[in-house]
């Protein structure tokens, strides 16, 4: 399945959320999307759980740091 049919999927999803079960609905299943996709991309190795909780790879520090 391409991205673009996940991300269809989801739009459809949130919408659907967002109208029949209003705002908190949508953030809801908006935010549970988010750490699906996160956890898929690490089931499918394209993504290291130390990727997002380390600073940097050399540790040197804030990886979004612009002075390096």
């Amino acid at each position: 399945m391409s991205m673009a049919s996940i991300g269809t999927a989801a739009g459809v999803a949130a919408g659907f959320a967002g109208y029949f079960g209003g705002f908190g609905a949508f953030v809801t299943v908006v935010i549970l999307g988010l750490i699906g996709f996160v956890l898929g991309r690490v089931a499918d190795g394209d993504l290291e759980m130390g990727d997002i909780f380390r600073a940097g790879r050399d540790g040197s520090g804030d990886r979004f740091d612009r002075r390096r």
